[in-house]
C-alpha cells in the first residue's frame, strides 16, 4: 500500500522505521515545523523529521492538518494514512482521504487513557498496566474500533520517558502487523468496551510537587512528569527541578510534607504517608546534579520544600 505517516517526537521514530523498511512505500511524512529547542532557541527538525530525512522520505511540515496540507497529501493518492503522536486532529475532508482511512498508534489500553499525554496520566494516576493500541481514526477523540493491542505491566521505577520508549517499540511492531492485514483484507476491528477516561496535555503545574499528597501519588507525579513537562518545587522562593527519586527504606525518618532530612547519603523528603528519596535535582540558573551533593552546599541543615 502507498502510506502517508504523520508523527512527530521520538516515540514515533519506532513506527516510522518498521513501515519504511517494510514492503509498503511511505510516500509522505507529515510531521510539525521545526521548532525552537534550548535555550539559545535553535530552530530544530523534529525527531520524526530527522528520521525521515535519514531515510530519504518527503516530508510535508505542517503543524496543523489544513486545507494546504490536506492538498499535498491528497495528491501523493495514499492508500492508508498512519498516525503517531503527530500532535494535530484529522479532520474531514483529510479524514476520508486515504482509501483506507487513518489507523492510530495510541500508547494506552483503549478507553483508558484517550488523549494527548496517555503514559503520563497512567503514571500519576498509579496504573500498575498499559499497553498500546491500533485502532480506526474516527472525528471522536480516539474513539474508533480497535484492531490490535498489546499489554504491558509497567515497572515500578520507570518515568514516562522509560515507558514511552519501550511502548514505542512493542508499538511499532503491533502496528506494522495491523497495516500488513489492513493490505491483505483480513484486518477486523473491536469497538472499544468500558468507560473512558481522559488524558489532556500536561501543564507546568502538573509538575509541581504535591508533598501533602500520599507517597506513592508523589513518586507516580514525579514519574509521570518526567522528562516532560519536568518535577519541580519550591526552596526559599526559587525553583527546584526533581530528576529523578525512589522509595526510601524502611528506616528512613518521619518527616512532615515537604522537610527534608539526610538520611546516611541520601537525602529523602517528606510526604502525607512515607518519605521519599531524591536522588538527582537541578536548582535554578544550574546543571543538575546529585541531590546529596546540592545538599551539601545549603546554608540550612533542614530546608522546607513546597509549593
Amino acid at each position: 500500500m502507498r502510506l502517508v505517516f504523520a508523527g512527530t517526537p521520538a516515540p514515533a521514530v519506532p513506527s516510522l522505521q518498521r513501515l519504511a523498511a517494510s514492503r509498503h512505500d511511505v510516500v509522505a511524512v507529515v510531521t510539525r515545523r521545526d521548532a525552537p529547542l534550548g535555550r539559545k532557541r535553535v530552530l530544530t527538525p523534529s525527531p520524526v523529521a530527522t528520521a525521515a530525512g535519514e531515510l530519504g522520505l518527503p516530508i510535508v511540515r505542517a503543524d496543523r492538518l489544513d486545507a494546504a496540507a490536506t492538498e499535498r497529501i491528497a495528491a501523493v493518492e495514499p492508500d492508508l494514512g498512519v498516525v503517531v503522536a503527530y500532535g494535530g486532529l484529522v479532520r474531514e475532508p483529510l479524514l476520508s482521504t486515504p482509501a483506507h482511512g487513518w489507523i492510530n498508534l495510541h500508547f494506552s489500553l483503549l478507553p483508558r487513557w484517550r488523549g494527548a499525554a496517555p503514559v503520563q496520566h497512567a503514571l500519576i494516576a498509579g496504573d500498575t498496566r498499559t499497553g498500546a493500541s491500533v485502532f480506526q481514526l474516527v472525528p471522536e477523540l480516539d474513539a474508533g474500533d480497535v484492531f490490535a493491542e498489546v499489554a504491558a505491566d509497567i515497572p515500578a521505577d520507570a518515568t514516562a520517558g522509560d515507558l514511552l520508549a519501550s511502548l514505542a517499540e512493542d508499538g511499532a511492531g503491533l502496528l506494522a502487523e495491523v497495516v500488513d492485514a489492513i493490505a491483505a483484507g483480513t484486518a477486523s476491528a473491536r469497538p472499544q468496551v468500558g468507560e473512558p477516561t481522559f488524558a489532556p496535555k500536561l501543564g507546568d503545574d502538573d509538575g509541581r510537587v504535591r508533598w501533602d499528597e500520599a507517597a506513592e501519588r508523589v513518586l507516580g507525579r514525579i514519574r509521570g512528569v518526567t522528562p516532560e513537562p519536568g518535577a519541580h518545587t519550591l526552596l526559599d522562593g526559587a525553583r527546584l527541578k526533581i530528576l529523578a527519586v525512589h522509595r526510601a527504606p524502611d528506616d528512613a525518618p518521619a518527616l512532615a510534607p515537604g522537610a527534608l532530612a539526610l538520611h546516611g547519603r541520601e537525602v529523602v523528603a517528606g510526604t502525607a504517608t512515607a518519605p521519599i528519596v531524591i536522588d538527582t535535582v537541578q536548582p535554578a540558573g544550574k546543571g543538575a546534579m546529585r541531590a546529596s551533593d546540592w545538599w551539601r552546599g545549603l546554608r540550612d541543615a533542614a530546608p522546607v520544600v513546597g509549593p
